[in-house]
């Protein structure tokens, strides 16, 4: 996301990342500017920004509100998010660098232990599976690749976060982790591809059910 205020972008997107932003949720202006320390033109502008890509809408009577999908919306996101994950899965296991193994078995190994231990901290499961996304992302070898991924995925990780409060998905996620992990250090780009997708991937059931736990 190319913008003229990185600092402060980038400190709102980090709230989205962190759940202290969440869809629905009202930008206000003017704590922005007392939490960031900037003026009003600044605020202004990184809000503009992030519209532009589709994470701010503005709704009458609340301003400018973090994005909040519809069903379809969900639906429609989700299709394009599990084709992009799934593209960088492939590209990891075309292009896995010896570094970018070893920090994707970090990843995966920490999901592993966290599920291990059960299911109580299911938020800190979830900033462990970024980590793990990220760490594919990057292994694709394709920046403006690895800025869609980001820019879809913060429209759904509000959802992706609520999904780990569902009994036995935290250990589901994690075997999903090391299966797609051993396809991209075997170079299995297909397999790869296509197993990446199917992880991301939700039914409509599901989706309906995330949307009325955060509506």
């Amino acid at each position: 996301m190319t913008n003229q205020n990185p600092g402060l972008v980038q400190q709102i997107l980090d709230r989205i990342d962190l759940g202290l932003l969440n869809p629905g949720d009202t930008l206000d202006e003017a704590e922005l500017v007392t939490t960031f320390g900037v003026s009003r033109t600044p605020v202004r502008e990184a809000i503009l920004q992030l519209e532009a890509v589709g994470l701010v809408r503005r709704l009458p009577r609340k301003g400018a509100t973090i994005f909040r999908p519809t069903l379809e919306e969900f639906l429609a996101i989700l299709e394009v998010h599990a084709k992009l994950e799934g593209q960088a899965a492939g590209l990891a296991a075309r292009r896995l660098s010896r570094q970018g193994a070893l920090g994707l078995e970090a990843a995966v190994a920490a999901c592993e232990a966290h599920a291990a231990a059960g299911e109580s901290d299911p938020d800190g499961y979830y900033q462990l599976n970024l980590r793990f996304h990220e760490c594919v992302a990057v292994a694709a070898g394709n920046a403006v690749l690895v800025d869609f991924v980001k820019t879809n995925a913060r429209k759904l990780l509000a959802y992706y976060r609520a999904r780990y409060q569902f009994t036995g998905v935290i250990a589901d996620s994690a075997r999903d982790h090391r299966a797609i992990a051993n396809l991209i250090f075997d170079r299995q780009t297909e397999r790869a591809e296509a197993a990446m997708q199917r992880h991301v991937q939700f039914d409509q059931v599901t989706a309906m059910d995330l949307l009325a736990a955060l509506s």
